[in-house]
């Protein structure tokens, strides 16, 4: 008797490389696992993408424990220093956070063995909101807050502290980063770790002043086409913001997620303040702007 090929798209058991103490339940809880311990292929791909991501983050998270801890050194001795208001541990806020797949792993594999530090998840859906709130509690997450607003609105919120650490914005969907950059930058965030996602809105210009463009610049040729301008549009927002960051005093790296497989929504930029701007970066940002015909639309978008 013949036997059947099993379904690839069948669970299949956990063979991932989880680090020692990671809670099991958090990963069912999120129905990354099923019941059985086992993973599917979708599950499989979202948890490699968080788990990646959540290595930029660990390393970012390190290094500025490790920059509070020298300044507090010098504090003790007497030196003076420029310190971080860090008595009350590491900040992070998640935009766009959804079902907090990103904040709940992060705690779980960072905040939990520290004693201090808090985690705070912005995100629309009352009802994601309320669900993460449930989960935190059962597992005894005590320094997760959730937040039922919107990114651009969380930073008048009397539950948000006035300084973040660490912004992150995973997929958060066309002008949503924005918003979370310009959250990172009120709050005085010391990095950021953006994946852009749906960057529709600088496409939609492009859109409006396709006839004007083309007669004003053979530029416009790079996007006379619906795919280009869609493809254009996605590209220039991310030069944009990069170039933004660096005007406001923050190092840019931009690099991939995961390979093309895993997801199309793919482009990582990972921010960090260094409080020296870099030269010229807001001048090539207004040249682009002035170059594509966006200056006057995008004018409060980059001030």
């Amino acid at each position: 008797m013949k036997k059947n090929n099993a379904n690839s798209d069948a669970p299949k058991p956990l063979d991932l490389d989880l680090r020692p103490g990671q809670s099991i339940e958090l990963l069912k809880e999120l129905h990354i696992l099923t019941r059985e311990g086992k993973l599917n292929q979708d599950s499989r791909r979202k948890l490699k993408q968080v788990l990646h991501l959540f290595q930029f983050i660990e390393k970012i998270l390190k290094e500025l424990s490790e920059e509070d801890a020298g300044k507090s050194s010098n504090v003790a001795a007497g030196k003076p220093a420029d310190v971080h208001a860090s008595h009350m541990g590491l900040t992070l806020a998640d935009h766009g956070a959804g079902k907090s797949y990103l904040g709940f792993i992060v705690y779980d594999l960072f905040f939990k063995a520290l004693s201090q530090g808090h985690i705070y998840g912005i995100e629309t859906r009352a009802e994601l909101v309320e669900a993460s709130r449930a989960l935190a509690q059962r597992l005894d997450f005590k320094r997760m807050v959730f937040l039922n607003t919107s990114v651009a609105e969380s930073s008048q919120s009397d539950q948000m502290p006035a300084q973040i650490d660490v912004v992150t914005a995973l997929h958060a969907c066309d002008t949503a980063t924005d918003d979370a950059i310009a959250f990172g930058l009120l709050k005085k965030a010391r990095a950021m770790v953006l994946v852009p996602c749906c960057q529709a809105e600088v496409a939609a210009k492009l859109r409006q002043n396709k006839a004007l463009n083309l007669s004003r610049t053979p530029l416009a040729e790079l996007w006379r086409h619906p795919l280009h301008t869609r493809e254009i549009g996605s590209q220039l927002t991310n030069v944009l913001r990069c170039l933004y960051l660096e005007s406001k005093g923050y190092t840019v790296t931009v690099t991939e997620l995961v390979g093309w497989e895993h997801s199309m929504k793919n482009e990582l930029i990972l921010a960090r303040y260094t409080g020296r701007p870099k030269a010229g970066a807001a001048d090539r940002l207004q040249a682009l702007l002035t170059e594509f015909g966006l200056t006057e639309s995008l004018a409060s978008r980059y001030p």
